[in-house]
């Protein structure tokens, strides 16, 4: 009796921690800091301990690049690049539902509003869209705008190309 209870402890432990781990609903972007809690920098395994094993990889990108979605085969989520094991770009995928950054901007606000909140950013034209970037502290936040509406956000590494 008493090893089939310990037995049911370490199951419902199990079952508990893996459920933790997930892509959060709505995501948040920390301007220079994190993306749905994703750090640059942070090792592969604290990823995968924070979001899950449950991640499809990139077939044609230029480094390890994990995509993870709501559903196997969903346009939206969070994209993870990777270069020796340790996170140097993590962004949104398409346009999650109620993903939102600082200053109270939530994803489909205007590109006037992005400007109006955070102040002028620096844009850089990508093929088809346009980031919006600002950079300190070694970290680059891209604010990806399409069809003058915010679509995504993304941290990178200073001076990176945010263009994906």
């Amino acid at each position: 009796m008493r090893r089939a209870l310990v037995c049911a402890t370490v199951l419902a432990l199990a079952v508990a921690a893996s459920a933790a781990a997930a892509l959060p609903r709505p995501g948040a972007l920390v301007a220079g800091t994190s993306l749905a809690g994703v750090r640059l920098g942070e090792p592969a395994a604290q990823v995968r301990a924070a979001l899950g094993e449950s991640y499809g990889l990139c077939n044609n990108c230029a480094r390890p690049t994990w995509y993870f979605t709501y559903r196997p085969f969903a346009q939206q989520g969070l994209g993870v690049e990777l270069t020796g094991g340790r996170v140097s770009a993590v962004y949104t995928l398409w346009q999650p539902t109620g993903w939102h950054g600082p200053k109270g901007l939530v994803l489909g606000a205007s590109e006037d509003a992005v400007n109006g909140r955070l102040g002028p950013l620096l844009p850089i034209a990508c093929a088809g869209y346009a980031a919006l970037v600002h950079d300190e502290a070694g970290v680059r936040t891209a604010y990806y705008v399409l069809n003058g509406r915010l679509w995504g956000f993304g941290l990178l590494r200073a001076q990176a190309n945010p263009c994906r």
